[in-house]
């Protein structure tokens, strides 16, 4: 299968996506796209109301020169190239996510549950995104470990200090013994960054200075992983590999966000546990091969 992804640029759309191809052992090429103008975007909502489709509203990275099976994207700057590049090459359209704003005629969209979609034949409510995970052997513990990930600053999260070192010093004080290890994101703020300095963490990645990603490594190896709510890609990889108990660390008590529902319907279904300073030894696991098999149904 040769499949066609769009990319928006964003790498939290596009992941999906490929974690879509690489489920299916798919051959996949990437080409970016973007409309022409921005009043292009509103006026996609309109014509794909009216059922209409021109490539003259956007514009392609790369020239589509091979025959594809599929085209897939997410982000909604590529839902209307999507559908219309579907229509022109008489091939499915799958989309990662709920397309909002548009109509929900994809011939496939995964949706996740925390966008409540609606009850429809072709849509396939999912947990969380779609991930593939893949350990890079960059951390190997010699005894129990401990994973911490850490993220940063969003629309609905500014990371509180004082709250990240009571959640370190509870783990550090839970787990003697064990080889604790952490990572950054990109989102990291620097006073968080030297907080983490301050620890005596076995394995230390500060995104800022070192851009690896260790988390598939965390996930294989590690008895327990701390995650912080602020991203839904993280917690989404988190839940689809490894043996890992899954703990979410809460950044605030704001519960009217999209982070807190997706972390709260996981924790309903077993997969995480959002940590009170209690453990939840939830380990249930996502097998997002079994739903990227639907394609072919």
């Amino acid at each position: 299968m040769n499949i066609l992804i769009l990319s928006d640029g964003r790498m939290g759309h596009l992941n999906q996506s490929i974690a879509f191809a690489k489920h299916l052992g798919a051959h996949y090429e990437i080409v970016p796209v973007r409309f022409t103008f921005k009043v292009c975007k509103l006026l996609s909502y309109l014509l794909d109301q009216c059922n209409i489709y021109t490539p003259k509203l956007f514009t392609l990275g790369d020239t589509l020169d091979k025959k594809f099976d599929l085209i897939v994207c997410a982000g909604s700057s590529t839902y209307y190239a999507a559908k219309t590049l579907s229509k022109m090459l008489g091939i499915k359209s799958v989309t990662m996510m709920l397309p909002q704003s548009y109509r929900y005629d994809f011939d496939l969209i995964f949706a996740q549950s925390h966008d409540h979609p609606p009850k429809q034949a072709n849509i396939i409510t999912i947990p969380a995104n779609f991930s593939y995970v893949e350990p890079k052997g960059l951390f190997t513990p010699k005894n129990k470990s401990i994973g911490v990930i850490i993220g940063g600053n969003n629309a609905h999260f500014k990371m509180d200090k004082e709250r990240i070192k009571h959640q370190l010093d509870s783990v550090f004080e839970t787990y003697k013994g064990y080889e604790i290890a952490v990572t950054t994101s990109p989102r990291t703020p620097k006073e968080i960054e030297e907080l983490l300095k301050s620890y005596p963490f076995a394995y230390s990645v500060i995104f800022s200075q070192n851009k690896i990603n260790p988390i598939a490594d965390f996930l294989h190896h590690c008895e327990v992983v701390f995650i912080t709510i602020d991203s839904t890609s993280m917690i989404s990889e988190a839940i689809s590999y490894g043996t890992s108990c899954i703990e979410i660390l809460p950044l605030s008590e704001n519960k009217n966000n999209k982070f807190f529902t997706l972390s709260q319907n996981l924790e309903n279904e077993g997969y995480v546990h959002l940590y009170d300073g209690s453990l939840g030894h939830k380990n249930k696991k996502i097998d997002f091969k079994h739903y990227a098999q639907r394609v072919n149904a």
